[in-house]
């Protein structure tokens, strides 16, 4: 065996991105697997802080865990106050609010913790959202990251209470589509959890209704010409999504919403609609109103109102794979004799019959070592290499981490 010290341009560092489509349909999230109530691949807790998703029923061996759904209110919102303080689960709401916020946005100067922010400058301050929908994704899926920029979510938002077997709208006429349009240039680093970009909305054009999204309402951007809404953010190495209630909420006063157009989106419908189209419960066949969603009924139950309505999710996840090139050089006068107790037979080199013929070696592995001679990985060749005097090689070695 013998042993030749790597000096520094023998080595370089690599860096490789491996990104997988994960595409999740409606059919799996909205309820292949039961009617309702027995849904066999969703789960509820006991403790009631959120609703997970699995692939398949969530008590086989086989199920993969997908994402959980729950809901954070702020106290600084509009909607808190209104929470009934046993049904709506006031305080869980609002402490998973404080804690994913104080996760993914962190701190301000004061040490008081940063809410969400619509279009992440929280210098300048603007719109904040303090009613949000949260879905963290599954490890399994988002690996390392999301792929900025290829992020979508159909959501179906018809008003029509046509059943469960069709929650997405008439001929998919009414949905929203939610992308991170443009994050792989405008995303924000501006939190503890690692980059994020901004969630965009956008709408298909109902003849009865107008625009599917409120063209009333202020909290919009043009992205290459083309209006979008304001709605949420996506945490991209957390691999949480943050969607602001007000997607589905009215603007409207005249149509049960707000009024003052918080947080700026809204369905654009009339009066007669409740001004949401966005809850056919399929418990008890009614239409709701979201803020009544968020304030009367328990996380478990928004979830649902929220997960039945997902006609499709997908993104690109990324795997990041660190790597370590050793170019291990073998020169002309290297390497030809062996330390292999086996090279010598009565003092004489096995691979030799005649004194002056040249030494000969065959290279099987590499070892690499720390400088205290401790051996750290093996590199096996598909074959062995013949060393001799007149030849030389490098050997490219790669370590994965």
């Amino acid at each position: 065996m013998t042993f030749k010290a790597l000096q520094n341009n023998d080595t370089v560092n690599s860096r490789t991105l491996l990104h997988e489509a994960i595409p999740l349909t409606g059919t799996m999230v909205s309820g292949t697997y039961g009617k309702f109530k027995t849904e066999d691949n969703i789960k509820n807790y006991s403790h009631g802080m959120f609703q997970s998703v699995y692939d398949y029923p969530y008590l086989s061996s086989s199920a993969n865990h997908i994402f959980d759904i729950t809901v954070g209110l702020s106290t600084e919102g509009g909607l808190y106050s209104k929470i009934a303080t046993t049904a709506g689960q006031q305080s869980k709401k609002k402490n998973i609010y404080n804690q994913m916020s104080q996760v993914l946005m962190g701190y301000d100067h004061t040490g008081s913790i940063l809410p969400f922010d619509e279009d992440g400058d929280i210098v300048a301050g603007g719109k904040k959202i303090t009613d949000a929908f949260i879905i963290p994704f599954s490890r399994m899926l988002v690996k390392d990251e999301i792929k900025k920029e290829t992020f979508q979510m159909k959501i179906g938002v018809s008003g029509s209470s046509s059943g469960y077997d069709t929650p997405f709208g008439i001929g998919n006429s009414h949905i929203v589509t939610i992308s991170d349009i443009g994050a792989a240039t405008e995303y924000r680093v501006n939190s503890p959890a690692g980059e994020y970009g901004i969630l965009y909305a956008t709408g298909s054009t109902i003849a009865s209704h107008g625009d599917l999204l409120n063209v009333d309402s202020g909290r919009k951007t043009s992205i290459n010409g083309k209006d979008y809404w304001y709605a949420g953010l996506l945490f991209y190495q957390a691999g949480v999504a943050v969607l602001t209630s007000s997607l589905f909420m009215s603007c409207s006063a005249a149509a049960g919403g707000f009024g003052d157009g918080q947080l700026g989106i809204g369905i654009h419908h009339t009066a007669n609609t409740i001004g949401l189209a966005f809850g056919y419960s399929p418990y008890n066949n009614t239409l709701g109103r979201l803020d009544d969603i968020l304030t009367g009924s328990s996380i478990s139950a928004s979830a649902d109102y929220l997960r039945h309505r997902i006609q499709n999710i997908q993104f690109n996840n990324t795997t990041e794979l660190n790597s370590t090139i050793y170019f291990c050089r073998a020169n002309h006068n290297e390497f030809n004799y062996s330390s292999n107790p086996t090279y010598i037979s009565k003092s004489k080199i096995r691979v030799k019959s005649i004194a002056s013929d040249q030494p000969v070696s065959y290279i099987t592995t590499v070892g690499l070592y720390n400088n205290n001679n401790e051996l750290l990985a093996t590199a096996k060749l598909s074959e062995p290499l013949q060393k001799t005097p007149s030849n030389e090689y490098v050997l490219r070695v790669r370590l994965d981490y």
